[in-house]
């Protein structure tokens, strides 16, 4: 069994989630709350995290993307997908840069919001399709960046091109011809030397600098 929590103001949407959460084979709901300030308490250092937090953006008092930022800061292996009716750029991109690994609107159904959570458990970045090409149109906009350099191996190069094509870990391994344990070995390492805290960051950063060709 999966453990997620929810971030959710309405408390309508939030029951719902934790019914499906129940209903499903999967995953059991561990923590429901209703504002960012409410979670960070709950989440603090000593507390037991869950597998995967789903997290609205517009709440009351903090902001998620800004509690997704601190949460990073304080919890960085903790997983964190946006669920929220925003599709604006600066929301999308505000809320990858602070650590989520992944992006699903409100309208999703609930048996893909279901595959998307494991997808995110599993090393993947689960976006709704209207999300993916607007992450996709946004950094077509970028202008490209001098080549950077932060001392990654060639090896960690391989590991992170195949994060940026969406593989898992699992086909990052298979790909490679190595085992899963040794492609988180190399993640663990991209990550210390992109100074970042997640997957989405990791693959924003190589977008948006060039690290990878």
């Amino acid at each position: 069994m999966l453990r997620a929590a929810i971030v959710e103001d309405q408390e309508g949407i939030r029951e719902g989630l934790i019914a499906l959460l129940e209903e499903s084979a999967r995953f059991r709901c561990t923590g429901a709350w209703g504002s960012m300030e409410e979670a960070l308490a709950a989440l603090e250092p000593e507390a037991a995290l869950p597998d995967v937090l789903l997290v609205d953006l517009g709440l009351p008092g903090m902001a998620g993307t800004e509690g997704i930022r601190r949460l990073k800061g304080s919890r960085p292996d903790l997983l964190t997908v946006v669920l929220t009716v925003h599709e604006d750029d600066d929301r999308i991109f505000d809320a990858l840069c602070a650590g989520a690994c992944g992006y699903l609107l409100k309208k999703t159904p609930a048996p893909r919001l279901l595959a998307g959570l494991e997808e995110a458990v599993a090393g993947g970045a689960p976006m709704s399709p209207e999300i993916a090409r607007r992450v996709v149109g946004l950094f077509a906009r970028l202008p490209a960046p001098p080549r950077a350099d932060y001392g990654l191996t060639p090896h960690e190069t391989r590991v992170l091109k195949l994060l940026v094509e969406g593989r898992t870990y699992k086909d990052a391994a298979a790909v490679l011809k190595v085992s899963t344990p040794t492609v988180a070995f190399h993640v663990r390492r991209i990550y210390e030397k992109l100074q970042v805290h997640s997957r989405s960051q990791a693959v924003a950063k190589a977008l948006r600098e060039d690290v990878v060709r």
